[in-house]
C-alpha cells in the first residue's frame, strides 16, 4: 500500500510528461506532412556530375 502512494504520482507525471511532449511535436509541425517522405523514397537522387581529375 506504501508503495502506492509513490507509484501513482511518478505515472500521473510520466503521462503529463508524455502528454506535453506530443503537444510539442504537433505545435512544431512534425505530424504536417506524412505522405511527403513516403513518397520522396520512391524516387531517386539527382546523378552526381563527375569531375575529371
Amino acid at each position: 500500500m506504501d508503495s502506492l502512494l509513490l507509484l501513482i504520482p511518478v505515472s500521473l507525471f510520466l503521462g503529463l510528461l508524455g502528454l506535453i511532449g506530443f503537444l510539442w511535436a504537433l505545435r512544431s509541425r512534425q505530424y504536417e506532412d506524412l505522405d511527403g517522405a513516403a513518397a520522396r523514397i520512391l524516387f531517386d537522387d539527382q546523378p552526381r556530375k563527375e569531375t575529371p581529375p
